[in-house]
């Protein structure tokens, strides 16, 4: 049990780097108002006068004590002269020739041997953060006392309560210290010690009410009734000690504090506690063994022990599950860069590989709140592209006088017995046009999709990649030119698919099985046609004498065109032209179908060759032929300032926990009990 208090200590040192909101150790914080004797009873446990003393506010940081037992000088100097002596954990002091000294941990290896010294640095160390007016900070003191006549403890000594600003005090002082007090007692790990004068009412002690506010059942809060001896005459505090007035759970204890005429005259404490014992045994007899500065350094060090061990387990737990937080954390800002060139290729192969199996649905980190790389691609194939191309409609902007005024233009001059082939190549190619532009547009969205994969990759795959900022810019800049110049071959390849299906219309095709039952449709209407020629001529006679806006002769002076001129409303088709559209219109419709599915199918086979495929067989050698060179492996691996720092604090903070760990580690739990 003797080695929790000196295991705490040495854990407070490691709490500095790791900071005191990471791991919350068990220690006793002082709390009383302003002049409520907490200073006096900080020094009666130390037994030297050390601490800052005045009128008003004194303490004005916090001072984290700690107070060390060690073996009186003579033992030590025995153990270094080698006399056989057993070495121990409290006289091993190699070089100290003093019996008590101190030493602060913003004065590092300066011992202090004289504890007005220890005062006067107490005093300049809150001057500098302070300033010398009344001022108060929260950045702490450390402090650590060496002796053989204290016990093992570790104490907070905080600014007493006050309500009126002083100097340059701001107005909101009381809630800047209550806060600052709370930020301390508010740790589930630390014991709370409410000083409380015994001339005042306890009922309306501002400690006991902060003590309240966090410890509402008491399991960590002691109460010292101070000042004792300057009770008015004729009452005592017997009630309040007995715990009768305000029980506390952990005791109350009474002291005598010295009074400014003993500090004045330099009284020294062990008078005083002479005094003190005198004092209890002449007006509290029944309580004098339970009360007095002795009793209460043993009291606190008995429950800072039992409390350190019922804290130890889930302190222990902390720790460790912190090691492996801020380990993984290291782990992902990796190692400082020793060989430029390993690394570039290093961090050029993996981006590579994770961009290719992105594509190919084999990459590591799979998002499920949205398709992307290969999946979107197919996608874009098979659903964006494929719905587009059957939304279109194979006769879709073709009317009947299209088709009618192709007819007329096919024949020339001579009016037509049969449906001409060439006004059929002619619409049907102006309806496969319509095929080029979703086409291209399919080209594109796969293109932004091989943009957004390089994203991808960079967020999720590559984590290495983001401590390098300028590698992260040039390998985006070296993936987009790749794309960017792969786009426009791409482009012209799926023009030319077009171009191709335009360039030939295949009447033969296996697929277009409507040109040959047109064909025996018009043979057997070429009969009929002859037989009733006169009736017909005598039909087209009668439609020349008068002719309908639409296919009329012009009048004198008036220019017509007839792609211009609309059919009216009220024409009527003749059984002829109806025939005759209807041919075209299915043979269109018959044939468009044929390139269409041609189209869809590929479309998708250029796009993956030009354009996805080439990227992933490229990809590697082109960021190494332009990334790998000489001149620029320095200027590329240079890390962002935030992530060297961040991995020094880290690295830091990994290393104090595992000393942490290994401190505790050494308790064995035989000690515990």
């Amino acid at each position: 049990m003797e080695t929790l208090i000196p295991t705490i200590n040495r854990l407070q040192e490691v709490v500095l780097t790791v900071g005191a909101e990471v791991i919350q150790l068990p220690q006793i914080v002082v709390v009383g108002c302003q002049s409520s004797g907490k200073s006096s009873v900080l020094e009666s446990l130390v037994g030297r006068d050390f601490l800052p003393r005045g009128s008003g506010i004194v303490t004005r940081r916090p001072l984290v004590l700690q107070l060390i037992n060690v073996a009186p000088l003579q033992e030590r100097l025995k153990i270094e002269s080698g006399n056989g002596v057993k070495q121990s954990p409290r006289s091993s002091f190699p070089g100290v020739k003093a019996e008590e000294w101190g030493t602060f941990l913003h004065c590092k290896n300066q011992i202090f041997t004289d504890f007005q010294e220890i005062r006067r640095e107490i005093e300049a160390e809150t001057e500098r953060s302070s300033g010398d007016n009344k001022g108060i900070s929260s950045e702490p003191i450390y402090l650590k006392i060496f002796s053989p006549k204290v016990l093992s403890l570790s104490l907070v000594d905080l600014p007493g309560i006050t309500k009126v600003p002083v100097g340059d005090q701001p107005e909101d002082i009381e809630t800047q210290v209550q806060e600052m007090i709370l930020s301390f007692i508010s740790n589930p790990n630390s014991l709370i010690l409410a000083v409380s004068p015994a001339n005042s009412d306890l009922a309306t002690s501002d400690a006991l009410k902060l003590a309240r506010e966090v410890d509402p059942d008491g399991r960590r809060t002691l109460l010292v009734v101070s000042k004792l001896d300057l009770m008015d005459a004729g009452t005592d505090a017997l009630e309040v000690l007995l715990g009768r007035v305000i029980p506390i759970r952990l005791g109350i204890i009474g002291v005598v504090n010295r009074s400014q005429h003993d500090i004045n005259t330099q009284k020294t404490l062990e008078d005083s506690m002479k005094d003190e014992h005198a004092f209890l045994q002449r007006h509290y007899p029944s309580l004098a063994s339970r009360a007095g500065s002795r009793y209460l350094a043993k009291t606190l060090s008995r429950l800072l022990m039992h409390h350190i061990r019922d804290c130890l387990p889930d302190l222990k737990t902390r720790v460790t599950v912190l090691s492996a937080q801020y380990q993984t954390q290291l782990n992902s800002y990796g190692q400082p860069v020793e060989d430029h060139s390993a690394t570039l290729l290093q961090i050029v192969t993996k981006f590579a590989s994770d961009y290719c199996n992105t594509i190919e649905g084999t990459a590591r980190y799979i998002q499920t709140s949205e398709l992307c790389g290969g999946a979107r691609i197919c996608y874009i194939f098979h659903e964006t592209f494929g719905r587009t191309l059957q939304s279109i409609d194979p006769l879709g902007g073709l009317t009947e006088l299209d088709i009618l005024t192709a007819i007329r233009n096919a024949t020339g001059p001579r009016p037509a017995l049969f449906v001409p082939e060439v006004s059929f190549e002619l619409l049907v190619k102006r309806q496969m046009k319509r095929l080029e532009e979703p086409s291209l547009r399919c080209v594109e969205l796969v293109h932004e999709e091989l943009q957004r994969i390089i994203q991808h990759c960079s967020s999720f795959s590559t984590q290495e990649l983001l401590r390098f900022p300028k590698l992260h810019d040039s390998i985006v800049e070296v993936v987009t030119g790749l794309l960017r110049k792969r786009l426009p071959i791409t482009n012209e390849m799926v023009h030319n698919l077009v171009a191709i299906e335009l360039a030939y219309i295949n009447t033969k095709h296996p697929d277009f099985t409507d040109a040959g039952q047109v064909s025996a449709s018009v043979n057997s209407q070429q009969a009929e046609t002859l037989d009733g020629g006169k009736r017909w001529k005598n039909e087209k006679a009668g439609d020349e004498k008068a002719p309908a806006a639409g296919f009329g002769s012009p009048s004198r002076g008036q220019a017509i065109n007839l792609l211009d001129t609309a059919v009216p409303a009220s024409r009527k088709l003749s059984t002829r032209e109806q025939r005759d559209c209807e041919v075209i219109q299915r043979l269109i419709k018959c044939y468009f179908l044929i390139v269409r599915k041609s189209i869809q199918d590929s479309v998708p086979k250029t796009v993956m060759h030009f354009l996805v495929n080439f990227v992933k067989e490229h990809l590697q050698s082109e960021l190494v032929g332009q990334l790998y060179k000489l001149p620029l492996l320095q200027e590329l691996l240079i890390e962002s300032q935030d992530t060297a720092q961040q991995r020094t604090e880290v690295a830091q903070m990994l290393e104090a926990l595992k000393k942490a760990n290994n401190i505790i580690s050494e308790i064995r739990e035989t000690h515990l009990w």
